[in-house]
């Protein structure tokens, strides 16, 4: 089987530094690859992991609050997440916050719209186009469920910004934006026990790590908090 590329599709200077959309060319599969700042974030390969991260946030949800749940996903990529939660028609409520203006350009025009392009499409779902830590810091909106995978993980962040996220902090503001009895998913490209430590110091119960099991190396992981009610 014959291997392509990759071949950059576009490349955006922003305020956050580089980001980069790239395409793979594997026999008869095409696959797309989003790098912030030299550092591969996702590409379309497979998925299993993001939609993961959504599933496990509602299984967690009280079976009462299960229907007409609303969800924050917080970064695009490359839009598994968003084209997951719009299938699941008990999501009433889907939004995403994504800082990068290059990456919703390439779900709305350009060619991540085969990934997402139903999903965006739906009217459950808002894009807000938003840096995620300041907008937990300051927003008054409560969600069922934040689903987030801004990074590579909670010790491995693509901008030093980002790391208050993982802190008492940021936990504190993710709590501030869920229902009581809500829950707090976090995509991880390893395991972190540090992390479940910090979710327990900041309140959060049920504290548990799901696994999805990778070709080499360590699993993705989704870790998993709920808001006492």
């Amino acid at each position: 089987m014959s291997t392509t590329g990759p071949v950059t599709l576009d490349r955006r200077e922003g305020p956050y530094g580089e980001v980069v959309l790239r395409r793979r060319e594997t026999g008869d599969r095409t696959d797309y690859e989003i790098i912030a700042n030299g550092t591969f974030l996702m590409d379309t390969s497979d998925g299993r992991s993001e939609r993961l991260l959504v599933d496990a946030a509602m299984d967690a949800l009280p079976e009462r609050a299960r229907t007409g749940a609303s969800v924050l996903i917080g970064g695009l990529g490359v839009g598994f997440s968003l084209a997951h939660a719009a299938a699941d028609p008990r999501w009433s409520r889907i939004a995403v916050a994504e800082r990068e203006e290059a990456i919703i350009e390439w779900h709305r025009a350009g060619p991540l719209a085969s990934v997402s392009g139903r999903a965006l499409a739906d009217e459950r779902t808002v894009i807000l186009h938003t840096d995620l830590v300041e907008y937990l810091e300051t927003s008054a909106d409560t969600y069922d469920a934040l689903c987030l995978d801004i990074d590579n993980g909670p010790d491995w962040t693509v901008t030093e910004d980002n790391e208050s996220l993982y802190g008492a902090s940021g936990l504190a503001s993710c709590a501030a934006r869920l229902k009581p009895g809500g829950v707090l998913a976090v995509w991880s490209a390893r395991p972190s026990g540090d992390f479940e430590r910090s979710l327990r110091n900041a309140g959060f119960s049920g504290v548990r790590t799901e696994e999805v099991a990778v070709a080499r190396g360590v699993p993705d992981v989704v870790h998993l908090g709920i808001r006492p009610a």
